[in-house]
């Protein structure tokens, strides 16, 4: 049994959801996103709520119950409140630019990193050293901001290179004398 699959997914207000065609359209403030449905859960609107269930008792109908129900769940969340994630760059003269819908990088390399944002994501960068991602779509903003920090991941001797904010970088010591 999903301890997380067999928990409905509350519809706040201002959001509104559809099952139609093999798909589930949840429209709220920020937009609208859209999740095709696996033939092994079944789905249900009902009283403000979307409750996922598995279409019958083998092994892959159950595994797949608790992860749609968090996709469901990100549906939801995201046309809500969005998603962010924010990374911080540090190195010296390692700086980040946001310039409409490019993100230029400087990162050490003897030339400037352009990287395009894609549609629907927005890129801040409040000082040089911090690259702050948002969307409505978790897959999306975790895609690109994978795709940001694969340029210079945080090495272990000085901890140089893009992270995750809150991100533990494990550091070596050094050689001792």
């Amino acid at each position: 049994m999903s301890r997380i699959g067999k928990k409905p997914v509350a519809i706040p207000g201002g959001v509104t959801a559809s099952i139609d065609n093999g798909a589930l359209s949840v429209k709220g403030p920020k937009g609208t996103l859209t999740l095709g449905l696996s033939d092994l859960v079944e789905y249900k609107l009902e009283d403000g709520q979307i409750s996922v269930s598995p279409a019958n008792d083998t092994k892959a109908a159950r595994s797949h119950w608790g992860m749609q129900r968090t996709l469901v769940s990100n549906l939801v969340e995201g046309v809500t409140e969005g998603f962010t994630k924010v990374l911080d760059i540090k190195g010296v003269g390692y700086r980040a630019n946001a310039q409409g819908k490019t993100l230029k990088l400087q990162l050490g390399y003897s030339h400037d990193v352009d990287l395009a944002v894609p549609e629907g994501l927005e890129v801040k960068t409040p000082d040089q050293t911090t690259v702050e991602i948002s969307g409505i779509d978790k897959q999306a903003v975790g895609q690109f901001a994978a795709e940001v920090r694969r340029w210079r991941k945080p090495e272990p001797y000085k901890g140089k290179g893009i992270a995750y904010r809150g991100e533990y970088i494990f550091r070596k010591e050094g050689k001792k004398k």
